[in-house]
């Protein structure tokens, strides 16, 4: 058998030591984050990413050694199991090579082979395989019978049989596999009559390239139109160069014409009829595993920058849901984004009325920032907005919207708002957006929020387990407030999960706040365990001691301690002291268990006990003479907010319903190969039109050249 975190580290370039330390800390039920901050020891500091491939390499070893213990079992049962094919299984590390290994034994519907067995056939073939034939005709004559009309038939079956044999054979269909990856061609065309119907896919007819050059998007868009019956998809490799590749292997002896004549149509048979369609349909999986991968890790990058986004903490916001018909739904929240009022005001019909209304409330509830969502008829209410004069200092932001109706109808917005509709719900999502962008995002199932790209065409498992992971990221490296986190928040701490987070939440309801991290072990199934993975990822404000509302772990509460003592310090003197935090000699606080990696975090911690890595948020504002697209014309140059990243490029906000694209080409002056090299989400860019198309609705914008 294979050493798996040996075969691990060698894929990933790292210390098998570190791998190993790694695997068994996921054995034993540490997070990710946990791992990466709290056990660089062990792992010799390797990061959230690396601990990530190993534990997503782990798993796929695991779930390997399963299937080869499955197929070991079955073949030896089968009376099959040689000593060279057991070597072979035993040491691959390829899941389609070990299925190739096991298909010429895996159980099979009633194939043209399988009947030709049951005639008796199978020594014609092997007679012919080891070309012993001089006179086929002669030979097949002796397998007439009554199952056998003839020797046609007779050497017909044979030769089904050779063609099992050949497609059955592993270094053919690792060769195949081989040539499909590097060479195969696809071509899409949209069937004729459809033209209509396909106006989607027009950059698609008559294309053709090779696949091994085709980007992820565009696969997945190719493969999307093929579903739908818009494309008519096909992939071809050198059918000759494949054949001659069979022959030269199963043809010993080229002059016995016959044997030769028939391996090469038994050959040829097995390559149109049963190689070629199945390489073709494992290949098109490794393709669209791989498409389905960058897509996913697009998504997960661009979901990463959302919830990431900057806060804006300590504030009183004002939240605006837009709209014509049923006026802008207001809400104002204090500022940890409790709900102190809404109201409703119609600025097209009512504007004096509308003013007055958004002022006093702004006076009476001390607003310090409108959140306007980015909806219908957000341009005009925020053309509304800027000419009031504000009773106080107020920024107003236009905030995304994307989600807010999800959450709006959701369960957990029932719950939260049992008393109010959902426009209500809707208004409070947008302003808490503002306050904190993590904090509320997490309450929304992720492909709902609008940043992803062809998510519903990928691999739904994959999908949900990285965004999972990405969310469970972000909430546990900016930490939270356990004495305000919803229990979705908590939900995503390490070691927590869902039922522990309403029970936190629960306890927290009918016993007021915790006063201190070891409060928490008084919650109901807050084990041990669950404590150490989830104690330094929550902050506890004002906590006795004040450490508890660091990142500082509690394990490591008595060597800051010590280092306080030696400096003839206590704790609260010594945090946020960075003089005196820097004269510390490190070194001397080192052991077996806590090195130089964790007591440089802690030096860092407390320095900044709490810190939030978010940036604050700014007040922007787009051009007031452009709000709808027959606004825009080309050469404007106008500000915008990147609003989503793709493979080929970003779209940006510029203030009018339909977003521009930037297509990478325009991003910068130099090539670049990834957007996300350039832009990043919510990013504020200045961007020049080139092209509106008004039957289309599409914008193209430029960034090049742009002071």
């Amino acid at each position: 058998m294979i050493n798996i975190p040996a075969e691990i580290a060698k894929r990933l370039g790292l210390s098998a030591r570190s791998v190993e330390a790694t695997i068994g800390l996921l054995d034993d039920g540490a997070t990710i984050p946990f791992i990466s901050r709290y056990c660089k020891e062990a792992t010799g500091s390797l990061n959230e990413v690396d601990i990530r491939e190993i534990e997503k390499l782990y798993g796929y070893f695991r779930e390997l050694e399963k299937r080869r213990a499955y197929i070991l079992d079955t073949i030896d049962k089968l009376g099959a199991l040689t000593d060279d094919l057991r070597a072979k299984i035993e040491t691959t590390t390829d899941s389609g090579e070990l299925e190739d290994l096991y298909l010429p034994y895996k159980p099979k519907r009633r194939t043209r082979a399988t009947m030709a067995r049951e005639k008796g056939l199978e020594p014609l073939a092997k007679i012919i395989m080891a070309g012993n034939a001089r006179d086929l005709s002669a030979a097949a004559s002796r397998f007439v019978n009554d199952k056998v009309a003839d020797r046609e038939e007779a050497i017909a079956g044979a030769k089904d049989i050779i063609a099992e044999w050949i497609s059955e054979t592993p270094r053919v269909r690792a060769y195949l596999r081989s040539q499909m990856e590097k060479y195969a061609m696809i071509s899409a065309k949209i069937p004729k009559g459809k033209e209509e119907d396909a106006r989607n896919y027009l950059n698609y007819d008559n294309f053709k390239k090779p696949v091994g050059k085709v980007p992820s998007h565009q696969y997945l868009a190719i493969r999307r139109g093929e579903r739908e019956g818009l494309l008519k998809v096909s992939v071809a490799i050198d059918d000759s160069r494949a054949l001659q590749y069979i022959n030269r292997g199963f043809i010993k002896d080229h002059t016995q014409k016959d044997s030769a004549k028939a391996i090469e149509e038994a050959a040829k048979d097995s390559y149109s009829r049963l190689l070629l369609p199945s390489i073709e349909n494992e290949v098109a999986a490794i393709w669209k595993s791989k498409a389905d991968t960058e897509a996913i890790a697009l998504f997960a990058d661009n979901l990463r920058q959302l919830l990431l986004a900057s806060p804006l903490t300590g504030k009183r916001v004002m939240g605006i849901d837009p709209g014509i018909r049923t006026g802008c739904k207001i809400v104002c929240l204090d500022n940890q984004g409790n709900l102190l009022r809404y109201d409703v005001i119609y600025p097209q019909r009512e504007r004096q009325k509308s003013a007055l209304t958004v002022t006093g409330l702004i006076d009476k509830y001390s607003i310090d920032a409108i959140a306007l969502g980015n909806g219908t008829a957000s341009r005009e209410t925020e053309q509304f907005l800027r000419v009031l004069h504000f009773p106080r200092p107020v920024q107003v932001m236009v905030v995304s919207e994307s989600g807010a109706s999800v959450y709006s109808a959701s369960d957990v917005a029932r719950e939260e708002f049992p008393d109010h509709d959902v426009t209500v719900r809707g208004a409070v999502s947008i302003g808490r957006r503002l306050i904190n962008p993590l904090a509320e995002l997490v309450k929304i199932d992720p492909k709902s929020i609008g940043v992803g790209q062809y998510q519903h065409d990928v691999d739904q498992g994959a999908l949900k387990d990285s965004l999972d992971y990405t969310v469970m990221s972000c909430v546990n490296l900016v930490g939270v407030n356990v004495n305000t986190a919803s229990k979705q928040l908590l939900s995503y701490i390490s070691g927590i999960g869902p039922a522990l987070a309403q029970n936190i939440v629960s306890y927290r309801a009918e016993n007021g706040d915790f006063k201190s991290r070891k409060a928490l072990m008084k919650v109901p199934r807050m084990g041990e365990k669950a404590f150490q993975q989830a104690a330094g990822f929550l902050r506890i404000p004002g906590a006795d001691p004040p450490l508890d509302n660091s990142a500082v772990h509690p394990e490591c509460y008595g060597i800051v301690a010590r280092m306080a003592a030696d400096l003839g310090k206590d704790i609260k003197e010594l945090i946020e002291n960075k003089e005196l935090i820097d004269s510390i000699d490190l070194a001397r606080y080192a052991s077996a268990t806590v090195g130089l990696p964790t007591l440089k975090d802690i030096a860092e911690e407390l320095k900044r006990p709490g810190r939030d890595p978010r940036e604050q948020a700014e007040e922007f504002e787009f051009d007031p003479s452009v709000t709808e697209i027959e606004d825009v014309r080309p050469g404007m140059v106008l500000n915008g907010i990147i609003n989503n990243i793709t493979a080929f490029g970003a779209f940006v906000d510029i203030g009018v319903h339909e977003s521009g694209l930037v297509h990478i080409s325009q991003m910068a002056d130099r090539r670049v190969n990834n957007p996300a090299e350039v832009v990043r989400l919510n990013q504020k860019v200045r961007v020049k039109v080139l092209d509106v198309d008004l039957t289309r609705r599409r914008i193209s914008l430029s960034m090049k050249g742009i002071d």
